[in-house]
């Protein structure tokens, strides 16, 4: 199906709107140099503010005035790795759970690590969610003034005054276009990257913390003996759940594999694929736990309330897997479509 004009001028200004948000920044990239205070070459500088995580960031947003560049890399590795390891450290205190979460995070920071510094030594300007806003206000709190850049490929726009040269071709034309038209879903593709680095974390939690810890999943009372205070635990779960854990491992370690293959593939029919895949297993997953549903709600004292937390329970997976078949179902759609129109192409269905 065609777009209307109205759609078509819809798209093209807010594509516009996004590009001349950009216009001023690109256009001194293009007349920045790749000077350093450190006499290393951008490129390196950068891969070193990540190498010892927030430790060398710090030593290269000291040492470094010049290039805003690496200013920017290093301050983004002492909010990112900053800020994991003081949560850590905080979360860690949390009885039971606090080292399950203190792994996520840890997970989290090491494939963010590897991400940054394979960005960093390609010489691209990643700049993750946030993080890299704080860092940008960081970088160019110095008054650094010169970026890392690679060359142009397109003409400078000529000074005030001056004639426009004509565009040599269609051609000159097509590419400007295609140059802003990449920047802008290399922008999307950081904010994949970074979303299925956390869900890599969380799948690797959910797989070590069901299959040795799900006992923690229970109700908790309280009681003192000779003014001391102990708890008594009573898991949920009941032995029934080894005919489920098999069934998670899978669907669980399919996704690990499925969102590393996204990390470093980003083709659309790709992507769409493996989020089929792995919805398909998630999906078996629940309705499997449905099935089996190895809970015990009545190690609670209060009757109304076990019933009440047995039907809530039952009513959530069954939410959940209309959810997620609802899900398969418009993604093998919309996959379809878009083979069917020859328009699979992530630039395009992004």
């Amino acid at each position: 199906m065609e777009l209307t004009p109205e759609e078509r001028r819809k798209i093209y200004e807010e594509e516009k709107a996004r590009i001349e948000a950009r216009e001023q920044l690109e256009r001194e990239k293009r007349k920045a140099s790749a000077d350093t205070a450190t006499s290393l070459t951008p490129n390196v500088a950068g891969t070193l503010c990540y190498l010892g995580i927030w430790i060398t960031g710090i030593i290269f947003l000291v040492l470094e005035k010049k290039n805003r560049w690496i200013r920017f890399h290093a301050a983004q590795s002492i909010v990112v790795f900053g800020s994991l390891f003081i949560i850590s450290g905080i979360i860690g205190w949390i009885p039971f759970i606090g080292h399950v979460f203190t792994g996520i995070i840890w997970i989290v920071g090491f494939i963010l690590w590897i991400v940054l510094m394979v960005k960093a030594s390609s010489g691209e300007y990643f700049k993750l969610p946030v993080a890299g806003d704080i860092a940008e206000m960081i970088a160019a709190s110095a008054g650094a003034t010169v970026e890392h850049q690679k060359p142009p490929e397109a003409p400078e726009k000529p000074a005030t005054g001056e004639k426009p040269e004509p565009l040599a071709s269609v051609k000159d034309l097509d590419r400007r276009i295609e140059r802003k038209v990449e920047d802008f879903f290399e922008r999307r593709r950081a904010g994949r990257l970074t979303a299925a680095a956390f869900a890599i974390a969380w799948c690797i939690a959910l797989l070590v913390f069901f299959n040795f810890f799900h006992q923690y999943v229970a109700y908790y009372h309280a009681d003192t003996f000779g003014g001391t205070m102990t708890w008594e635990r009573y898991p949920f779960f009941t032995d029934e759940i080894s005919l489920w854990l098999p069934v998670l491992t899978a669907a669980l370690i399919v996704s690990i594999i499925g969102y590393f293959l996204l990390i470093f593939f980003d083709g659309y029919v790709l992507r769409q694929v493996i989020h089929i895949v792995m919805d398909a297993f998630g999906l078996a997953a629940v309705v499997t736990l449905l099935g089996v549903f190895p809970f015990d709600f009545y190690v609670i004292p209060n009757a109304a309330a076990a019933a009440g937390t047995h039907i809530g329970v039952i009513v959530v997976m069954i939410l959940i897997a209309a959810g997620m078949s609802i899900g398969i179902l418009v993604r093998i759609i919309k996959l379809m479509v878009h083979l069917l129109r020859g328009t699979a192409d992530y630039r395009k269905s992004a």
